[in-house]
């Protein structure tokens, strides 16, 4: 089984490349989608495909209904769902998205710093984990996908 992954968030680092390089290094039968991360395309596919808008609430509202088609089909045909939330920007998207994945039922990996612990505590609480680096992501996937825990579960495991 290949598991589907799809790693929502913040788009100023290079968290997700983390992730799928430990992913691949790690062997994990896995792909990975996310939200489109090229910001002005993301702000701007509404009026680039359907027209210009002279309000900016009508500019954003057309570009945030197109990417919905992808967030949604992407976050339902998820396995786990991995939110990263930055530590420059309020990601209000990334909220919403982990509240989506969560109202699915979808498993929820939460990524992010002590430091917003507080004002993620609701998030954190719908999370099945709360991870602090990307590595801490590639080792639960590890875990759940291959049941490896360095330590427990080495190939010299007679119980393996």
């Amino acid at each position: 089984m290949t598991w589907n992954i799809y790693l929502s968030g913040e788009i100023h680092s290079d968290w997700r490349e983390q992730i799928m390089a430990g992913a691949s290094e790690a062997g994990l039968p896995v792909s990975f989608s996310a939200p489109v991360t090229h910001h002005e395309a993301s702000d701007d596919v509404g009026v680039a495909i359907l027209g210009a808008e002279p309000d900016k609430f009508w500019h954003d509202h057309k570009g945030a209904q197109i990417n919905a088609i992808r967030t949604r089909t992407l976050i339902g045909k998820a396995d786990i769902v991995v939110v990263r939330f930055g530590e420059k920007y309020k990601q209000w998207n990334a909220a919403f998205d982990a509240g989506y994945a969560a109202a699915l039922g979808k498993p929820l990996i939460i990524l992010h710093q002590d430091e917003q612990d507080h004002a993620l505590k609701e998030v954190d609480a719908a999370a099945l984990a709360v991870a602090r680096t990307p590595d801490q992501v590639v080792s639960i996937l590890s875990y759940v996908i291959d049941d490896a825990l360095p330590g427990y579960t080495d190939a010299a495991d007679p119980a393996r």
